[in-house]
């Protein structure tokens, strides 16, 4: 982009911030920077401008850059909630394209800001997630200096393998668990046992001895948490990787479990807010109209079969329908409360479902179509399926044996999607090196049969 362009499009940012609030969005400021092709694409790539170094980052961008070349894929832009947020544009990005993405950004700028899940996990993380990742980066860098790539790259390699793995249910940071079981008779309600249960645990198991409790007490999905926690000799700079990348996962979560949600918003209001900006130029409004028309596609197009549903022709076709029926005030307070569970499941309808031809259809090599079912709720299952735990295994800790050994279990009941046993594999000799215990992991193979894969 042409210093002269780069300076149109920056006349247009703080008009467009006035016109949103004016519209009734609520955002934190928004710092944007127009950067090379190459590093939006490592942005991309990382999930954040600068974060900690591993191979598995290299992998994922030469991926990008393949569907790049075949024209597959394009980055307009990146945008990372916060406080202030911060959005990266392409500076091959035209007037008209850098128009668009800036009142797309505002839109995702107020969904962060009042979505109950986005606030409650960057409350816990953080809103200044950039310079925490950029600290991260940095941590790990000393850690490198001091023992050595090797031994560094192989706790990443553990921590990264089971970036997935968090409880969000759960606090970012929690405590260990009780060591012992509550004793039933302390808790009667008696000054005497009382003041016998205060007394230090020496003492008192000179009359009675307490029983430990169980680790975990109960099937423990946190993963990362977990072993950071309890991992028998782990060292201390170790430990710190692994809650380094929980807590960067803790971030990703929401950006992850609103998509269909947030960006349809952001397309909602880039269209709206387009449509009312009369300062735009006619012909940059018609190119950036062009250009919002390409982003809402669907990806099939005439009788071609989706392979993928298109998050931003989705959300955008539901906020259209929920507030042409129900009204801006409501929408903003689905907005507010839901995740794309809730999402979908209450608002995706039947009849917007027909609309856009989302039923399970099978193309015939004579050009025919057939519809194979018109199951409102299959549809959201299939839609919502690579979702559940953050899109990874269902995968448990069941039990900590006295000798070390960590039990773990695949929830293969309700998790349908099954495991990629070599990957399984692959995961358990990773964890087994920061670990430094025999591991065991309970699953069933393909027939529904008892299966046991071990890292000893």
């Amino acid at each position: 982009m042409s210093a002269t362009q780069s300076g149109d499009w920056q006349s247009y940012v703080r008009r467009l911030e006035e016109l949103a609030a004016r519209s009734g969005l609520s955002f934190h400021p928004v710092e944007f920077e127009a950067v090379p092709d190459s590093f939006m694409m490592e942005i991309a790539v990382y999930g954040l401008p600068v974060r900690m170094p591993h191979w598995s980052f290299g992998v994922r961008y030469i991926y990008q850059l393949i569907q790049r070349h075949m024209g597959h894929s394009r980055i307009f832009e990146v945008v990372f909630p916060g406080n202030p947020g911060h959005a990266y544009l392409a500076q091959s990005n035209g007037i008209a394209e850098n128009v668009l993405v800036t009142a797309h950004v505002l839109g995702h700028a107020d969904f962060s800001r009042n979505n109950m899940l986005f606030r409650r996990c960057q409350e816990q993380v953080s809103e200044h997630i950039v310079e925490h990742a950029a600290s991260h980066a940095r941590q790990i860098q000393q850690a490198i200096e001091s023992h050595g790539l090797k031994r560094v790259e192989a706790v990443l390699d553990a921590a990264l393998a089971l970036e997935q793995h968090i409880d969000v249910d759960r606090k970012l940071r929690r405590e260990r668990y009780p060591e012992y079981l509550p004793d039933a008779k302390a808790l009667v309600d008696d000054e005497f046992r009382r003041r016998f249960a205060a007394l230090d645990p020496v003492a008192a198991g000179a009359f009675e001895a307490r029983k430990r409790a169980p680790i975990p007490p109960h099937p423990e999905r946190d993963l990362l948490w977990f072993i950071a926690t309890y991992a028998p000799e782990m060292e201390s700079w170790e430990r710190d990787i692994f809650l380094a990348v929980r807590e960067e996962s803790f971030y990703f979560y929401p950006v992850f479990a609103t998509q269909i949600m947030n960006e349809g918003w952001a397309s909602y209001w880039h269209a709206r807010l387009l449509r009312e900006a009369d300062f735009v130029p006619q012909q940059a409004y018609l190119d950036a109209i062009k250009c919002h028309s390409d982003v809402v596609r669907p990806i099939a197009a005439g009788q071609q079969v989706a392979l993928a549903i298109n998050p931003y022709h989705l959300g955008f076709s539901m906020w259209e329908k929920i507030i042409e029926k129900e009204g801006l005030e409501t929408a903003r307070e689905i907005m507010q409360q839901d995740d794309d569970f809730s999402f979908v499941r209450n608002h995706l309808t039947r009849e917007l479902a027909e609309e856009l031809s989302l039923f399970r259809f099978n193309a015939r090599s004579d050009g025919q179509i057939k519809v194979l079912e018109q199951d409102l709720h299959a549809l959201q299952d299939t839609l919502l399926a690579p979702k559940y735990n953050f899109g990874a295994p269902s995968v448990s800790v069941a039990h900590l044996r006295n000798d070390g050994t960590l039990e773990l279990e695949h929830d293969h009941a309700a998790d349908s999607r099954g495991l990629d046993l070599e990957r399984s594999r692959k995961v358990l000799e990773y964890v087994r090196q920061v670990w430094r215990r025999p591991i065991v992991l309970r699953t069933v193979d393909q027939n529904g049969s008892a299966l046991e894969l071990s890292a000893a």
